[in-house]
């Protein structure tokens, strides 16, 4: 049973974007409140971290650049005490990219991984999955 603090750090994930969400209700009862969303922009000069296949396409290669963005957003995050607990929901191949590039203040405030594409969902949909995970 996992249980999520009041203003715990929700991030909804998928290659492409993700939502911010801070749960303003109890471990009980929770109650999302998006605050941010970040999008897949030009990442310029920025690559993806670890190794990526030669014949990777450039969809694919922005998609593993942004997952590094948002892993070092976690990362600077945590280091800077922004949040004391995390739980990342993302489609299995973003979850997979991000996770090797977290740092260990964040594995640490890490309650819950959800591995699923719900960047698009609704809340309601998002509460019931995290509800799930508490029951």
């Amino acid at each position: 049973m996992t249980k999520i603090a009041e203003n715990a750090l929700i991030v909804v994930a998928d290659g492409e974007g993700a939502r911010l969400f801070r749960n303003q209700g109890t471990p009980t009862a929770i109650s999302l409140h998006q605050f941010d969303l970040i999008e897949l922009m030009d990442t310029g000069d920025q690559g993806p971290g670890g190794s990526m296949p030669g014949e990777a396409s450039d969809k694919q290669i922005e998609e593993a650049t942004f997952a590094k963005l948002l892993a070092q957003g976690l990362n600077e995050g945590a280091l800077n005490h922004r949040y004391e607990q995390l739980v990342l929901v993302a489609d299995p191949i973003t979850l997979g990219r991000i996770r090797p590039q977290l740092h260990k203040e964040v594995q640490q405030r890490l309650v819950a991984e959800v591995a699923k594409t719900l960047t698009n969902s609704p809340i309601g949909d998002i509460e019931k999955s995290l509800k799930a995970l508490a029951a």
